[in-house]
């Protein structure tokens, strides 16, 4: 098994962690799910908080470190893009498929 893969378990704890950042951001976790090398997320997030700031928090929480491979989540990059004008129940959908 590659050292970066990550069972479900670590995954459901993830989800439960970035719950609970996102609501310290003032956000909102919509969507969550992942896969052994990947999450995706769909947060509901303010405006007036900078995306890079929320990945980087979520990536940093203290329990997460220890489901880390290496310095990063996975990996030291992430991906982040608006979903505006995409219905969100599918978007969300697509997530936890």
């Amino acid at each position: 098994m590659p050292p970066w893969r990550v069972s479900k378990e670590a995954i459901d704890d993830l989800r439960t962690i970035f719950t609970g950042v996102c609501l310290d951001s003032g956000a909102g976790l919509t969507a969550f799910d992942g896969e052994h090398d990947h999450v995706h997320r769909l947060i509901n997030d303010p405006p007036k908080a900078s995306v890079s700031v929320l990945v980087n928090s979520l990536k940093q929480y203290p329990s997460v470190s220890k489901k880390r491979w290496g310095n990063a989540l996975w990996s030291p990059s992430y991906f982040a893009a608006s979903c505006g004008g995409a219905p969100i129940a599918i978007i969300g959908q697509y997530i936890e498929q």
